[in-house]
C-alpha cells in the first residue's frame, strides 16, 4: 500500500474515533496489550531478524535500544494499559464563562486528528505512539526506521489484531511501509492528511522535518543534558546522580552528557568521578566512561582532551564532556549557550543557588539533586510519551494525552444576535 494510500485510509477513520466513548477507547487499548502479549513469540522472532540486520551497521549501545526480550515486550504492553486509568482529555472543559448577552462559552479540549510519526530504531515508540493517539482520540500514521521495521510491523500488526477483536477499525492504527526518505517526505507535506507530524530521533532527522515540513511539526528531542556541581554540593549524592544519568542507559536524549564543576570541589570531586565511572567500570567488566576534559579538568585527572565540539554533541554513549566552571552564573551562561533546552540539573544543598538555576536555565525540565533521567512521560506520570518537545508551542516536555489535543470553543446560546 502506497503512503498516499494509507494518509487516505486514516483521514477516512477521523470521525468514527471522534465518536468512540472513553469506554469503548479503554476497551481497545486493553485488547491491544493483550494482543501484543499473545504475539510475543513474533514480535522477538521479526526483531531477531532487525538485529541480525542491525549488527555492523549500527553501535552496540544502538542496538540494545533496538532489542526485544520478555521483559520489553511484556512493558509495552504495560505502556498501553497504563493510559486505561488516566483522564480522557477528548471533551475535557478548559475554561468556561456565561457572558452578559447570556452566551455560555466553554474552551474544549479535543483531537488534532490525524498524527503522524517520524521515529528511529526503538521499537517501543511504536506501541507507545499508537496507543497515546488512540485515547487522545487521534489517528496514528506512524513511520519507524529501516533498522526496526520488521519489529514495528510485527507490533501495529498485533494491535490490529486487538482492535479487531473487539470490533473497532484496524484503520485507526497504520504503518508506512516505505523506509526510504521519500515516505518521509511525503509526510512532511500531506497537506489535508497530517494535522500534526512528531519527528522523534537524532538531530538530523528532526532538522529534516522542522525545515521541510509543510504540516505542523513539533521540534523533539536532542538532548544535550548538562548536570552542575556547584561548590555547596553533597559530593556523595552528586556521583550517585552522574552515574545514573550517565550509565543506566546512555543511548537515549535524556542521559547525561555534559558534566560542569565548581572549581572550588574539583580538586576532590573530578578523582572520586574517575574512580567510579572509567576505573571502576572497567574492574566490573562494564564499559568505562570516556572523560572529555577541559584544560581546568585535565590538570586534575587523566582523560580525552575535549575539543570544542564536544560540548555541542549528543554521544548518545559512554562519553562524557567535563568542564570546570567559577561558579553557577557561569555554569548557567555555559548551558544557555549550548544547551537544546531538553533537561539540564543542578546538584547543591543552597536554596539561592538552586533557585538561580532553575529561574534562569531555559529547558523543558529542570532538576535539582536528582538524575536527568526522569524526564519521561512514564516517570512524570503521563503513562508513556509521545515524546518530548523542546519547543515552546504547543507543547513543552513529555508529550502525553493532553498534549495531542488542541482545543475549540463551543458557544451555547438561546437566539442571541449580534447588534
Amino acid at each position: 500500500m502506497t503512503t498516499k494510500e494509507i494518509l487516505i485510509k486514516a483521514k477516512n477513520a477521523k470521525n468514527e474515533l471522534l465518536l468512540l466513548s472513553t469506554e469503548e477507547k479503554n476497551k481497545a487499548l486493553d485488547a491491544m496489550a493483550q494482543a501484543i502479549l499473545e504475539n510475543e513469540d513474533e514480535i522477538l522472532r521479526e526483531n531477531a531478524l532487525d538485529l541480525d540486520a542491525a549488527r555492523g551497521v549500527i553501535s552496540d549501545v544502538m542496538l540494545d535500544r533496538l532489542a526485544l526480550d520478555h521483559k520489553r515486550v511484556s512493558d509495552m504492553a504495560k505502556g498501553v494499559t497504563a493510559l486505561i486509568a488516566l483522564p480522557d482529555p477528548v471533551g475535557r472543559v478548559i475554561s468556561e464563562h456565561t457572558l452578559e448577552n447570556g452566551l455560555t462559552v466553554k474552551k474544549t479540549s479535543v483531537p488534532m486528528g490525524v498524527i503522524a510519526i517520524i521515529y528511529e530504531s526503538r521499537p517501543n515508540v511504536t506501541s507507545d505512539a499508537a496507543a497515546l493517539c488512540l485515547k487522545s482520540g487521534n489517528v496514528a500514521v506512524l513511520r519507524g526506521g529501516k533498522e526496526a521495521f520488521r519489529t514495528s510491523y510485527a507490533i501495529v500488526r498485533a494491535m490490529k489484531k486487538g482492535l479487531e477483536a473487539v470490533g473497532m477499525n484496524p484503520d485507526l492504527i497504520n504503518i508506512v511501509t516505505d523506509t526510504t526518505r521519500e515516505s518521509a517526505n511525503e509526510l512532511m507535506t500531506a497537506v489535508g492528511y497530517v494535522d500534526l507530524l512528531i519527528p522523534r530521533g537524532g538531530k538530523g532527522l528532526i532538522r529534516a522535518c522542522t525545515e521541510n515540513a509543510t504540516v505542523p511539526c513539533i521540534e523533539t528531542g536532542t538532548g544535550i543534558c548538562h548536570i552542575f556541581v556547584d561548590e555547596l554540593a553533597d559530593l556523595d549524592k552528586a556521583l550517585t546522580i552522574i552515574e545514573n544519568a550517565k550509565t543506566q542507559r546512555p543511548s537515549v536524549c535524556n542521559a547525561e552528557e555534559v558534566l560542569l564543576v565548581h572549581e572550588d570541589v574539583a580538586g576532590e570531586f573530578l578523582p572520586k568521578l574517575k574512580e567510579l565511572l572509567v576505573d571502576g567500570r572497567k574492574a566490573e567488566g562494564k564499559p568505562p566512561v570516556e572523560l572529555r576534559l577541559d584544560s581546568k579538568a585535565a590538570k586534575i585527572i587523566d582523560g580525552v582532551p575535549a575539543r570544542d565540539t564536544d560540548f555541542d554533541t549528543e554521544f548518545l554513549d559512554y562519553i562524557l564532556a567535563v568542564k570546570v566552571v567559577s561558579g553557577v552564573k557561569e555554569a548557567v551562561e555555559h548551558i544557555t549557550l549550548h544547551s537544546t533546552h531538553h533537561s539540564d540539573g543542578i546538584v547543591t544543598e543552597n536554596e539561592n543557588n538552586a533557585l538561580y538555576f532553575t529561574t534562569v536555565v531555559d529547558s523543558a525540565a529542570v532538576y535539582v539533586n536528582a538524575s536527568t533521567r526522569f524526564t519521561d512521560g512514564g516517570q512524570f506520570g503521563l503513562g508513556c510519551e509521545m515524546g518530548i518537545s523542546t519547543q515552546r508551542l504547543h507543547a513543552r516536555g513529555p508529550m502525553g494525552l493532553n498534549e495531542l489535543n488542541t482545543y475549540k470553543y463551543i458557544i451555547t446560546g438561546n437566539g442571541q444576535v449580534r447588534k
